[in-house]
């Protein structure tokens, strides 16, 4: 197997670009305090157990047969490379519709102003942002998606998606994207809605109380009442939550799956 890699190093090495675009790009892989090490070594491993299967026969017109590198060799490289991005920027999105989520209940309970640097998602997000976005990467990893991501989206990928085929569909992939984005928003909403709607209801209320009764002042009073509802709410809706997040990983691997297998192989 050494003796075939070493023969055919261009090859592998476009492999192990993708494998290595992909952890860059992926949750918690990106993170700074990640060993950049130990991403390179996660890359290479992944890269010599995909080498026997890979099918990158569309390539051989393109390398040299002394495996000189060419411009050409760079610019597949770093097609290879985007196909990485493109699927952990799709996972990405993932993750990031929980993490808008907790942003628009922060917002709503008042907690907007509490923000600090998420490790996660490597920008300032508020503290239930950062919960939801926890929560999500916990269940990502127990229920095995972080696997179902390397052994079979990834490997399907070589055989389905290869930077010639990328080049010449750019409409299928800027379709892709847009949908992700679009269901980025539209799953924040469905997760925030419940609580954001209490919390309308009780802001309602409680304009309308201190309106008839100015001297109670009930708005100095609504905010620990907003927070301790939506505390609340969210753990009697968790395990519906913990469910939305599964079904969410199940459907944005489906359609990540149903793009890769869009491209059949083609050359």
């Amino acid at each position: 197997m050494l003796d075939r890699i070493i023969l055919k190093a261009p090859v592998f090495l476009l492999i192990f670009v993708r494998c290595f675009a992909l952890i860059l790009t992926l949750p918690m892989f990106s993170m700074r305090s990640a060993s950049r090490v130990a991403k390179v070594a996660l890359a290479g491993y992944l890269a010599f157990f995909i080498f026997g299967s890979a099918d990158f026969t569309v390539y051989d017109q393109y390398i040299s047969e002394d495996q000189v590198f060419s411009l050409i060799y760079v610019l597949i490289a770093a097609g290879e490379a985007l196909i990485g991005i493109i699927m952990g920027f799709f996972v990405t999105v993932i993750f990031a519709s929980f993490s808008s989520a907790g942003q628009f209940l922060a917002f709503q309970m008042g907690l907007s102003a509490a923000s600090s640097y998420d490790a996660l998602s490597q920008v300032e997000n508020p503290l239930m942002g950062q919960f939801f976005n926890l929560v999500a990467m916990l269940i990502f990893m127990q229920t095995q998606w972080f696997q179902k991501l390397f052994m079979t989206g990834l490997v399907s990928s070589f055989n389905s998606l290869n930077a010639i085929s990328l080049a010449v569909s750019q409409e299928k992939i800027v379709t892709f994207m847009l949908k992700g984005l679009t269901s980025l928003f539209s799953d924040a909403l469905v997760i925030s809605l419940p609580v954001m709607g209490t919390l309308f209801l009780i802001t309602v209320c409680t304009g309308l109380l201190t309106k008839a009764a100015p001297q109670m002042n009930l708005l100095s009073e609504g905010f620990p009442v907003m927070i301790l509802v939506s505390f609340t709410i969210i753990a009697f809706a968790m395990p519906g939550i913990i469910d939305f997040f599964v079904r969410s990983f199940s459907k944005g691997f489906s359609d990540l799956m149903i793009f890769i297998n869009s491209f059949g192989g083609g050359s």
